[in-house]
This record gives C-alpha cells, sequence and structure tokens, in this order.
C-alpha cells in the first residue's frame, strides 16, 4: 500500500468532515460563548478516555486566555472531585456518545450544586444533549479509522469546534497581547510580550557618513558585527547599508573603489521607539522582510538612540 497516498486520502475525508461540522454551527455558538463571558464563577470541562484528552486542552485553552477553567476526569468527578465545582460555575461535558456512563452520572449532581452544562457532543438527541443547556453538535459521519472505531475524526472534530468556542471568546473579551502577556510570563514567548525594546537594544550604533569610502564601509560593518551601518550626514541618519547592499554595489559597479557610501545606501530606513514591545519589533522585521530596526526615543522622534536586531530578540536569556 502506497501510504503516502492514503494519509492524503485520510486527511480530506476528516477536512470534507470538519467542513459540515462547521456548517451546522448555528445560535447555540452565540449561546455557549455569552453563557461563558457572563460566567462569574468557573468553567469546569470533563470528560473521560480520549475526549478526557481533548477536555485537558479546551480548559487548557480556555486558562490561559482569561477563561477561569480546568479539567476532571469524569470517573474522578464522582470520587470527590466535585467538590471542586460550586454553584454559578459552567461545566463543559465533552462525550461524543453522549451515553458515555461516566459522564451520565454526574448530571444531576452538578444540578443540584447549581453548575449550568453545555454539552459537546457528537449525538444531538442523547441523554446528555437533552440534558444540557446548550449543546454544541460536533456530529461525524464516521471515523477515518478503517475500523470505525478508534476516534480519529470525531476527536478532531471536537478539537476545532472548541478553538473556535476559544476564539470567539477571546474576541468577546476583546483579549490583547497584553492580557495574553500576563498569562504567558514564562518563556521566550513572554519575554518578546512583556519586555519592551529599550531591555533589548543595543545603545552602539554602527555608523559611517555619506561621504565614507567603500572599504570602510565593509570593514565598519564587519567590525560592528550588526550586518549593516547607518549612514549619517551633518548629523542626521540619512540612509542604511545592509551586507545586501553591498553585494548589489560590488554587482551593479566596476570600480567599487570609487564609490562612498552615500552613492549606494538605501535611502530611508525602518525606525521602532524605545517603549514598544519585542513582539511589536518582530511584526516590523516580518512585514518588511529585515532583521534590524534602528531605535528612536519616541514615536515622533527621528533622533537615532540605539539599534535592535532579530539576534537581540531571539537569544533566549541565561
Amino acid at each position: 500500500m502506497n501510504f503516502a497516498k492514503r494519509s492524503k486520502e485520510i486527511i480530506a475525508d476528516e477536512l470534507d468532515q470538519m467542513r459540515a461540522v462547521a456548517d451546522r454551527i448555528g445560535d447555540e455558538m452565540n449561546q455557549a460563548v455569552e453563557m461563558i463571558f457572563r460566567c462569574r464563577g468557573k468553567v469546569v470541562v470533563m470528560g473521560i478516555g480520549k475526549t478526557g484528552i481533548i477536555g485537558h486542552k479546551i480548559a487548557a485553552s480556555l486558562a490561559s486566555t482569561g477563561t477561569p477553567s480546568f479539567f476532571i476526569n469524569a470517573a474522578e468527578a464522582m470520587h470527590g472531585d466535585l467538590g471542586m465545582v460550586a454553584a454559578g460555575d459552567i461545566a463543559i461535558l465533552v462525550s461524543h456518545s453522549g451515553s458515555t456512563h461516566e459522564i451520565l452520572n454526574i448530571i444531576q449532581p452538578l444540578k443540584k450544586i447549581g453548575a449550568r452544562i453545555i454539552s459537546i457532543t457528537g449525538n444531538v438527541q442523547s441523554t446528555l444533549a437533552r440534558e444540557s443547556e446548550v449543546v454544541l453538535n460536533v456530529a461525524v459521519d464516521h471515523e477515518v479509522c478503517p475500523l470505525n472505531l478508534a476516534p480519529t475524526t470525531s476527536t478532531t472534530a471536537t478539537l476545532l469546534l472548541s478553538d473556535a468556542l476559544v476564539v470567539c471568546l477571546m474576541e468577546r473579551r476583546h483579549f490583547t497581547t497584553t492580557d495574553f502577556a500576563l498569562y504567558h510570563p514564562g518563556g521566550a514567548l513572554g519575554r518578546q510580550l512583556l519586555t519592551h525594546v529599550s531591555d533589548e537594544m543595543s545603545h552602539d550604533v554602527p555608523k559611517v557618513e555619506t561621504s565614507t569610502p567603500f572599504k570602510d564601509v565593509i570593514y565598519t560593518v564587519s567590525d560592528q558585527r550588526k550586518g549593516f551601518v547607518l549612514v549619517y550626514e551633518k548629523g542626521t541618519a540619512v540612509g542604511i547599508i545592509t551586507d545586501g547592499d553591498i553585494r548589489r554595489a560590488v554587482q551593479k559597479h566596476d570600480d567599487i573603489k570609487l564609490l562612498t557610501a552615500g552613492d549606494f545606501m538605501t535611502h530611508g530606513f525602518k525606525r521602532i521607539h524605545q517603549d514598544a514591545l519585542l513582539t511589536q519589533a518582530i511584526t516590523m522585521m516580518e512585514i518588511n522582510k529585515i532583521t534590524s530596526l534602528a531605535v528612536t526615543e519616541s514615536p515622533d522622534s527621528k533622533d537615532i538612540i540605539g539599534v535592535i536586531t532579530i539576534h537581540d530578540i531571539l537569544t533566549v536569556p541565561k
């Protein structure tokens, strides 16, 4: 069997079924988003087995994007873990069949506690669906498992629909980069979101004058190890010379010895102010396909006080 070809068929099958899941989404998603947004308690996600694994991810995604949430294994819930649920909480119960014994057993206790129920299920006629205030439908025609037994397509549908729920909640909360940084303070991501350009920039600006000879430009670029120099005229930065500018000058001009910086510099360059976040610097570099930025004191200032490179940003601090 050609497993490369078979893999493509399997993925295509799942994609077709995911489109059907998407097409069925209706007002119940609006209800779920608004219900969770207005919740003053916690969101408790419950599942077991493969859906439990997806449930862990749902809870983690909600918690990291502004919705207090955690996961409880449905089997453990009946043996004391329901004590973590309080009146006013919302329980998201995940069961593709809607008839999972462990899930059904916790419905009435949850209602007695005073928790509201949202279900994610592939059977909108099931007992779970009937007992839920809101039902999110993840029905699929079949599993891509050749035996139509192992949860495959159904878990993919649950994952995708829950991702949509999480993103809709982020938009409902107007969740910002600053909010995201608050919940992700550790590692490189947290550093990029919380750190300002001024914390990582270099105050040593590589510079030459417009009259600087070609060979001295090369020496400065090499010596400063930034991959570029800013070109100044009468104390004002008027251009930039990068490694690429040097290569192009060599290809274009027959006698490079006669060149000065002003002859082959790029007029104008990208600036960012020192109070911008590192993530803003990365975005600007990606959009403009560059690896360095000049740094100004404020958004309105043109005076260069430093430079920052992609290497400065991506170097993980010890």
